[in-house]
């Protein structure tokens, strides 16, 4: 029989072991860490790329987007606008659902990310985006669309809504950033040169990690570390200043043009969709500890911008952070379905 001291021993393990079942889960590294090209080369996407080829400020560009058609269409057309750490193939569970209720689903990747070419050089503003956006639905005879922006795709959204009223039939926002003005709350303004070397130190357990607190309220599941790789591939990849250089400029739009002084002026039904556990600030951890209290707080957020936008409809989710259409896809997509508008005249008719 083992002796006090091996008892105690065994003791501990077994409490150990019962500490460690009762934990909650962390996010875990992936076994393999995959290299991306600089337009994510090697990583696939849920439906087939094309590509739109224009010239912009004086070069050539290629701006990446999936034409998703239902099998059995409704006449509606959808445009899925991604967020700043997210591509359009973080939207598969949403391009699903909504093939699957009959709707056309566009989703491309803005200039700078993911699939689309990094200039070198570019002046970034969401109106340049936006009207990148909508030449790629006039050359795919997309005339009218229900436009959903997650996250900095949110602030995209908004500016598009504002530019072409007349052809967006709803804007619906996800945890969109830009409810405030970050600046005028006290976070210290970032130069290109600092946002750079904040992106060239990117590493996937800083991702993991921020998008575990962030996006998924402190949850972790295995199925989420495919996005994790999908950000952390292109910072390994031989592409990697280009890239951190465009993050660098995005980063720097985002901050410098705020659309929360705009939500007046939207003339269209918007549902506003919030995951409440969300604490989405950019440059938050640059601020004071006294102005990082007041940054993020998105109950407060999405009520104020439903008061403030005219024809908002507020859907709340108590539970669930940023990505709330990747973190519980299922009552996601549900409340996104019951929300939208009937669908009009099928596009290009």
């Amino acid at each position: 029989m083992p002796d006090g001291k091996a008892r105690a021993r065994l003791a501990l393990l077994a409490l150990g072991a019962v500490l460690a079942l009762a934990a909650p889960s962390r996010a875990e590294p992936a076994a393999e860490e995959p290299t991306y090209g600089a337009e994510l080369e090697g990583f696939a996407y849920p439906f087939p790329v094309q590509h739109r080829r224009f010239n912009s400020q004086g070069q050539q560009l290629a701006m990446a987007y999936m034409d998703i058609k239902p099998d059995q269409p409704n006449g509606g057309a959808v445009v899925l606008l991604h967020g700043k750490n997210f591509c359009a193939a973080t939207w598969e569970g949403t391009m699903v659902a909504l093939r699957q209720a009959g709707y056309r689903v566009i989703a491309p990747d803005q200039i700078g990310f993911c699939k689309s070419t990094k200039p070198e050089h570019y002046q970034f503003s969401f109106q340049q985006l936006a009207a990148n956006t909508h030449a790629l639905l006039t050359e795919l005879g997309v005339p009218r669309a229900t436009v959903i922006g997650h996250s900095t795709g949110g602030m995209l959204g908004i500016r598009y809504a504002l530019m072409y009223p007349g052809e967006v039939e709803q804007l619906v926002l996800v945890d969109p950033i830009g409810l405030e003005d970050w600046k005028a709350k006290g976070v210290p303004l970032q130069s290109v040169d600092d946002w750079h070397r904040r992106e060239r130190a990117a590493t996937a357990d800083r991702i993991r990690e921020y998008e575990r607190a962030t996006y998924y309220a402190g949850a972790w599941q295995p199925e989420y570390e495919r996005w994790v790789q999908m950000l952390a591939g292109m910072a390994r990849g031989a592409g990697r200043e280009r890239v951190a250089w465009n993050s660098a400029l995005l980063y720097d739009m985002i901050f410098t043009q705020p659309v929360v002084y705009e939500l007046g002026q939207l003339s269209m039904p918007v549902l506003l969709m919030i995951g409440a556990k969300d604490t989405t600030a950019i440059g938050k951890d640059l601020a004071p500890p006294s102005v990082q209290a007041t940054l993020g707080d998105y109950p407060k957020l999405g009520r104020a911008a439903a008061a403030a936008i005219p024809q908002a409809r507020l859907v709340e989710f108590a539970d669930l952070g940023h990505a709330p259409q990747i973190q519980a896809p299922d009552r996601f997509h549900k409340a996104l379905l019951d929300g939208l508008l009937p669908a009009g005249p099928a596009p290009g008719r």
